[in-house]
């Protein structure tokens, strides 16, 4: 199998820190998949990437999350990311295949919907509290409210992000073919949203999290409740 590794030029950095996690800077990018294009990395994602074969490979470090707490005592915002500028005049869907390594607690493969370090949704295929794997959303205004879905028994969901450019909905499917809608909530969002791809192990020693038939496509889903 050949492999492609990729290096990238981070040209912004900062070493400021917070109470939980220190602001990792940001990197311009070029990694091209067949279906979608990374152009933005954050928290040295760029660093911690492999692409071999049309797949990428996202490894997070030891205690890197996303996660902005109500009362500020387990905010943390270093999870490694990579990003794409999307028109959100417009209708797009973000779908993948993710494969996540869950060791520890909160340990996640993830979709994010981005603008800024304090406005971002996120969807993971993440381990529970009780050692489960299921489908968390997290959307963050300021602070991050924290939902629990559905839990599965396989080691890869399917994950789609569908705007009609009024309309956000989150869904996952085990077979590709039919689609759980997990959340759906009105595009209030700016003209210029990024979509990405992140790793996270935020009690852990690190974890990895595999992404295969990423693609980004210029419309929405045509039934919202049902994801097609």
């Amino acid at each position: 199998m050949r492999r492609y590794w990729l290096t990238v030029t981070i040209i912004l950095a900062s070493t400021a820190s917070s109470a939980h996690a220190q602001d990792l800077g940001s990197a311009v990018t070029n990694i091209a998949l067949p279906g979608a294009t990374f152009t933005l990395a954050l928290n040295e994602a760029e660093k911690h990437v492999q692409v071999a074969d049309g797949r990428l490979t996202l490894t997070s470090p030891a205690k890197r999350d996303n996660f902005r707490d109500p009362n500020g005592e387990l905010s943390n915002n270093s999870a490694p990311m990579l990003l794409m500028r999307v028109d959100n005049t417009k209708p797009f869907t973000f779908t993948s295949k993710v494969t996540p390594t869950l060791l520890e607690t909160y340990d996640a493969g993830t979709l994010y919907i981005w603008v800024r370090d304090d406005l971002w949704l996120k969807m993971a295929m993440e381990r529970d509290e009780r050692g489960r794997t299921r489908l968390v959303t997290v959307r963050t205004n300021g602070t991050s409210d924290d939902n629990n879905h559905d839990v599965v028994t396989t080691e890869s969901v399917y994950m789609k992000i569908s705007s009609d450019a009024t309309t956000v909905a989150f869904y996952y499917s085990l077979d590709n073919v039919e689609w759980q809608l997990i959340r759906l909530f009105r595009n209030d969002y700016p003209d210029t949203i990024w979509l990405g791809v992140s790793s996270q192990s935020p009690v852990g020693e690190g974890n990895a999290s595999t992404f295969e038939q990423v693609a980004l496509t210029p419309t929405s889903v045509s039934d919202f409740r049902i994801g097609k």
